[in-house]
């Protein structure tokens, strides 16, 4: 085994996710409570003090609502950019001195034998980010909250072995559905979220003879359904002749479940 993921929970309601490699357990995002994190980190028989790191893509509360509980109650350290840092601060609480570290898009942060790179995405954060995680040979990204995709959204998702992507929205449940106007201008916006439609093409475009399997993600609760993400997806990849089950793996990730854990 170089690597082990499992989402612990993924959607507009709160995020988390695991990823170990045979030295180093981390958490990207704590976007739900304390609790329900180690809830989740039980069901893999863990417990917060096994965990050595918790990176946050930005300061959104789906992504930070438990981060300053964990990191206090294991003593674990919080891993984010300078801006996002700012941000988040008092949200989160006191971290200890020690405890607040800093990672910058583009450039490597080692953790025993895990290299963890951040990469730019355009959301409507102060410094949003994804990250690709380098484990032995294999690599894992986490991409969601992403507005659009950019040149260098497509470069970092090329080559991962395991990829957590957003599916957000049916857009056109966004337009029929309840949410005021400006709301439905955020999420379509060029900063707000993607639509299943552009998660399938996005998809269909690094699918790669390496990479093995895909979990479609930060599904919203008012404007998706998980049957309507994945048969968007799917039915996108089979135009550009890639056969899910055949070609690549996918699967949901759950909102208020832990997920199928893969290790490669």
């Amino acid at each position: 085994m170089a690597v082990e993921f499992c989402t612990l929970a993924s959607g507009s309601s709160g995020n988390s996710t695991y990823i170990a490699s045979k030295y180093t357990r981390i958490l990207i995002d704590a976007g739900v409570s304390g609790k329900k994190i180690q809830e989740s980190l039980a069901e893999l028989k863990l417990t917060g003090q096994d965990i050595d790191g918790l990176f946050i893509t930005h300061e959104h509360l789906d992504h930070i609502k438990g981060a300053g509980i964990f990191s206090r109650r294991f003593n674990v350290p919080i891993y984010a950019t300078c801006e996002t840092w700012m941000a988040m601060e008092d949200t989160l609480g006191k971290i200890a001195p020690g405890n607040k570290r800093f990672v910058y898009p583009g450039e490597n942060c080692i953790i025993n034998d895990i290299c963890v790179k951040p990469f730019c995405i355009p959301h409507d954060a102060v410094d949003p980010v994804g990250y690709n995680i380098f484990a032995g040979e294999r690599k894992v990204t986490l991409a969601t909250d992403i507005g659009h995709v950019t040149d260098e959204i497509l470069e970092n998702l090329v080559g991962s072995d395991i990829l957590l992507l957003e599916a957000n929205h049916d857009e056109d449940m966004v337009q029929k559905g309840s949410y005021p106007w400006h709301l439905k201008k955020r999420i379509l916006s060029d900063k707000g979220h993607l639509s299943n439609k552009t998660a399938g093409e996005l998809l269909s475009s690094v699918v790669d003879g390496k990479m093995k399997h895909v979990f479609l993600g930060h599904l919203s609760q008012e404007n998706n359904e998980p049957h309507l993400a994945f048969d968007t997806v799917e039915k996108i990849l089979g135009k550009n002749r890639i056969e899910v089950g055949r070609h690549i793996k996918m699967d949901m990730a759950y909102r208020h479940n832990t997920g199928i854990k893969v290790e490669l």
